[in-house]
């Protein structure tokens, strides 16, 4: 029985798709699950809240200190959570749709990496700035993109050859992480562990300003040519039979997909997995024969707020990096997805 769709737009119009009724039901549930974890996240912590009282402080009514908690202490955590998990959904839904490989995650092919290393040499040989480390997480993983984007060309990228010297680049720059950390001072040491742990502790609206601005325009970028990649799972020479411009197109999508991790790694330092995991469960939630970008986006927020929660309450007294819970609950999904792969 075919899925039922609903048309969006005309067939004139700037706006014209279909979509499953299945795949919006599945958003509907997810975006529910985000606002109601969001609420909790506001009200739940070492000061609890009734739901009231956040919702005075939102409009600036209450104590001072109650507005102070709320407003600027967990709403940025909050709005940042979702925002760059968004962000690496669709990185992962990116890189997995395009070299067609559920391992082509940016975190298994080393850009989240590179940022760590840029941020590593701003913070022991530069002593920089907040904004001059993530200015450097940056510059690193696109570097680190663009190194392995030209050691895997041959007359084309191939999607398993981009994995392989993905980890092998990331392996070379682990080591030169590790030599920083080493040889650096020990307060420089200090802060480069920190930052590479992957954490939202001390999130302010000051310091998500330039994600704020990046992330949002980089996904409503990769909205607009996501039919191309759809178009580009089907194959190469499918997709050019549809008229599709195969390295142009990857071109663009694969630097929109740098760009949000380098900007989630340059906010937060590097949060694994995420993107790895969210485009699957995206595409099995919804049953769709190609990754549903919006659906990723949505898991992807749900899944980086949910383990930030799970990193400040599930140990009494102690708050984790919010990566240390990712890397613990994405390793057993990588080695499941491994085992998967391997007996197919």
């Amino acid at each position: 029985m075919p899925a039922r769709t609903l048309q969006l737009g005309n067939a004139c119009g700037l706006i014209n798709t279909k979509m499953s009724l299945r795949v919006l039901l599945i958003n509907g549930v997810l975006l529910t699950m985000a606002l109601l974890l969001a609420g909790f996240a506001l009200c739940y912590g070492s000061l609890h809240l009734s739901p009231l009282q956040v919702w005075q402080a939102l409009h600036g009514e209450g104590a001072r200190g109650l507005v102070t908690v709320v407003t600027q202490w967990r709403a940025p955590r909050i709005v940042m959570a979702l925002l760059l998990g968004a962000g690496l959904g669709v990185s992962g839904a990116i890189f997995q749709s395009v070299i067609r490989n559920p391992l082509g995650s940016p975190d298994v092919v080393g850009f989240n990496t590179g940022a760590y290393t840029g941020a590593l040499v701003t913070i022991i040989l530069l002593n920089g700035s907040y904004y001059q480390i993530a200015s450097g997480a940056l510059v690193g993983g696109i570097a680190a993109a663009a190194l392995v984007y030209l050691l895997a060309w041959r007359d084309g990228i191939a999607g398993f050859r981009l994995i392989i010297v993905g980890l092998g680049v990331a392996a070379l720059l682990s080591a030169f992480n590790t030599w920083l950390i080493v040889t650096g001072s020990l307060e420089s040491a200090m802060n480069a562990a920190l930052w590479g742990a992957g954490s939202l502790n001390g999130m302010t609206w000051a310091k998500a300003q330039p994600a704020l601005i990046c992330i949002p325009v980089t996904l409503l970028a990769v909205l607009m040519i996501g039919k191309q990649m759809q178009l580009m799972e089907m194959g190469d020479d499918s997709a050019r039979a549809l008229g599709v411009n195969i390295e142009v197109s990857r071109l663009w999508l694969m630097l929109s997909g740098i760009i949000l991790t380098a900007v989630a790694t340059a906010s937060t330092g590097p949060i694994s997995f995420i993107a790895l995991a969210a485009p699957q469960i995206a595409r099995r939630l919804t049953r769709a024969s190609s990754i549903p970008l919006f659906t990723a986006a949505t898991t992807g927020a749900l899944l980086l707020l949910a383990a930030d929660l799970t990193a400040q309450h599930s140990f009494d007294g102690v708050q984790l990096p919010t990566g240390a819970v990712t890397v613990s609950i994405g390793g057993l999904y990588l080695i499941w997805l491994l085992i998967r792969e391997a007996r197919r």
